[in-house]
């Protein structure tokens, strides 16, 4: 290894990494996000940012890479490009990941994910010279990506966006890959026709109902049968979409996600729900994925 790599190489293992890293990550997409990340996590970015630019730009020494302790996870998943704008009103923190493969599936995935990040920087100028033509104002973007599973069989990676124009808006994307097979795992492909729509959703109605009337919990739904004042001034929730937002967990539990605002107000977060196999089973094309 020559003494670029293992300068890049130390840089990456000096980064303290806190051991409620997860908490505050999980805390800071549900709650409000402030306009700037702490110094700490800040400093990991940059590390990790300045360890990627050198497997981005060298594919050789991304290759020899694989066989470096503790380092192999970093190769599967890359930043392909970061996109950082810092000023006194308005900041722009946005991080495109690259999926390592070779497939046909996988390459055009990788072209959505750059294809995404470039429009949404390229909005964020545009808002910016509206903003600075007129009245001024806050205007914030971060975007990135979070690893919720990664096993031998599946990765399930997150990308979310928080936008932050007075209030704030959070979506998060996640895309599930059979890494031997090299192909993307979407919602309907899991099941053996639609009755998934209709036993899913049913679930998470029953969920949220029971929520709601859990004491000591302070959960709103935007579902009907749960109490609320005045059902008309909401989009109740009926039924989640033929290809709801979703990942499977390393248990080889299916989660269904919600945005932000999607089926609840806004201090609720991103909604996610775990259905239990018992559920599905009846209408699974196989347990190859989902136990």
């Amino acid at each position: 290894m020559d003494e670029r790599l293992k300068k890049l190489e130390q840089q990456y293992k000096d980064v303290p990494i806190p051991k409620n890293l997860d908490l505050i990550v999980e805390t800071s997409l549900k709650q409000r996000p402030k306009r700037r990340a702490p110094k700490w996590i800040l400093g990991a970015v940059a590390a990790t940012a300045i360890f990627t630019a050198g497997l981005n730009i060298n594919p050789a020494m991304a290759k020899n890479l694989i066989g470096v302790p503790l380092l192999g996870d970093v190769v599967s998943v890359l930043t392909f490009v970061s996109y950082e704008v810092e000023e006194d009103t308005y900041s722009a923190n946005i991080a495109v990941p690259k999926i390592a493969g070779k497939s046909e599936e996988i390459a055009a995935l990788n072209e959505k994910y750059a294809a995404e990040g470039k429009a949404l920087f390229e909005q964020f100028e545009k808002d910016v010279d509206w903003m600075n033509s007129n009245e001024g104002g806050h205007l914030g973007v971060d975007s990135g990506y979070i690893v919720a599973t990664d096993t031998e069989q599946i990765l399930s990676i997150g990308r979310y966006v928080v936008e932050m124009v007075g209030s704030s808006s959070t979506v998060m994307k996640y895309d599930t890959i059979d890494k031997q097979k090299e192909i993307v795992i979407t919602l309907p492909s899991l099941f053996k026709d639609d009755a998934y729509v209709e036993k899913i959703s049913t679930y998470i109605a029953d969920q949220m109902r029971q929520e709601m009337k859990a004491t000591n919990q302070d959960k709103m739904y935007w579902v009907s049968g749960a109490g609320l004042e005045d059902e008309s001034l909401v989009d109740l929730f009926t039924k989640i979409k033929a290809d709801q937002n979703f990942y499977i967990t390393e248990q080889g539990k299916l989660v269904i996600v919600f945005d932000k605002y999607e089926v609840a107000p806004g201090y609720m977060g991103v909604v996610e729900f775990e259905i239990p196999t018992d559920v599905l089973q009846d209408t699974l094309v196989s347990n190859e994925y989902i136990h």
